[in-house]
């Protein structure tokens, strides 16, 4: 008899590995030779390390990183900080905010070790997907064919498996962002602070991630003069918006201390919450989750969160599905349970950026005598969810 896979997840990232990981049954389809760990950290807001300690491994996340204990946000145009909360003080409804900045390296390699060997199959692209019966049907860039009883596409912005489902390509925000570590030999010394500032065109922000280690990033809008700049030329772009804003020094300091030959613009795109609540985000026996389901900004520093939520709420009910035979009724229950969650998410990322960049007048006007508190308030509201157990 020929050999069917049970389930298979297609796409390297968080999401993909979160739920083999929540399931423990699944193939995980990687396209690459071994797991990518490119990219810098992760925000990982109380939301997320609900998902993780579901999963069983927010313990071993939570001792190699530092644990943020004040947010502020500065204005560019005074230097005056316009928000400072101390994020012990804070409870919401799922209990105490906790904020970590996690490296997307150790996280990703954190997750894969927890899985059973031989669970992931790298240098595995999907080139296409075919039906067969109740089957999909699995076509690798190699030639091979793997058969599947449920297909989960993890494999983000792009994802083939998205494409299949007839969901629309994500749209632009007409901005861009890079993101970078500064690296220290000992010690850095700085505050377990958040600190961020908006405004003037941009937006910018930095948050130790280790002793060692601190992640920053920086967002402007987009000109056509940007998409013919080398990285250096990014490199002195940053440093001239911050250094015409009463940004503190800390915050140049730190991007001039990294790596300036590798600061490589990023486009941000969004899919819109029209789409989330009404798009093919399962059918029958096929799921997406993560980018692939709801790329969004990083205003709300939500996109890793939320991805590990839906592993959690995945996991959950497929193993139910899968229990009674009803693998449908499990995927609509997750669609039913993360369309508007995902939707709102992605909607309040949007806003929050639109408004936290913006250089007119009148807004900036608003965002520091009004919605400076308010949009604070966005960031912790959003963290305060509670995906349940796997």
């Amino acid at each position: 008899m020929e050999h069917v896979e049970e389930i298979v997840i297609v796409g390297a990232g968080i999401a993909g590995l979160a739920t083999a990981l929540g399931l423990h049954r699944a193939w995980y389809l990687e396209s690459f030779p071994s797991i990518r760990t490119s990219g810098y950290a992760i925000g990982t807001w109380t939301n997320a390390w609900r998902a993780l300690d579901a999963l069983g491994i927010g313990n071993k996340i939570r001792e190699q990183h530092i644990l943020v204990e004040r947010f502020k946000v500065f204005s560019p145009s005074s230097g005056a900080i316009l928000r400072e909360a101390k994020l012990e003080e804070i409870e919401g409804k799922t209990g105490k905010i906790e904020i970590r900045c996690v490296r997307r390296e150790f996280l990703l390699q954190t997750l894969a070790q927890e899985l059973p060997k031989d669970t992931i199959r790298y240098s595995s692209k999907v080139v296409l997907i075919e039906e067969e019966g109740d089957l999909k049907l699995l076509h690798l860039a190699d030639g091979s064919v793997i058969k599947t009883k449920v297909l989960i596409g993890g494999d983000g912005i792009n994802s083939i498996v998205g494409k299949y489902l007839g969901m629309k390509k994500p749209s632009s925000t007409g901005r861009l962002a890079v993101r970078g570590f500064a690296e220290y030999p000992t010690n850095h010394g700085f505050k377990p602070e958040f600190i961020q500032i908006n405004g003037q065109g941009f937006r910018v922000g930095m948050s130790p991630s280790t002793e060692k280690s601190i992640y920053w990033y920086f967002g402007w809008y987009s000109s056509e003069n940007d998409k013919d700049e080398s990285t250096t030329k990014t490199g002195e772009l940053i440093l001239r918006k911050l250094s015409n804003s009463k940004a503190p020094n800390e915050i140049i300091e730190v991007i001039q201390k990294s790596e300036m030959d590798q600061m490589v613009p990023s486009p941000l795109k969004y899919r819109t919450p029209f789409s989330l609540l009404f798009g093919n985000i399962t059918k029958r026996n096929i799921c997406v989750i993560g980018d692939a389901f709801h790329p969004m900004t990083p205003d709300l520093g939500q996109g890793g969160c939320v991805a590990l939520e839906d592993s959690v709420i995945l996991s959950r009910c497929l193993s139910e599905a899968l229990h009674h035979g009803k693998i449908e009724e499990g995927l609509e229950k997750f669609a039913k349970i993360r369309r508007w969650r995902c939707a709102k998410v992605v909607l309040i990322a949007y806003i929050v950026g639109f408004i936290q960049q913006s250089g007119n007048w009148f807004m900036s006007f608003l965002r520091e005598k009004v919605l400076a508190g308010i949009m604070a308030g966005a960031l912790l509201m959003v963290s305060n969810y509670d995906c349940g157990e796997v």
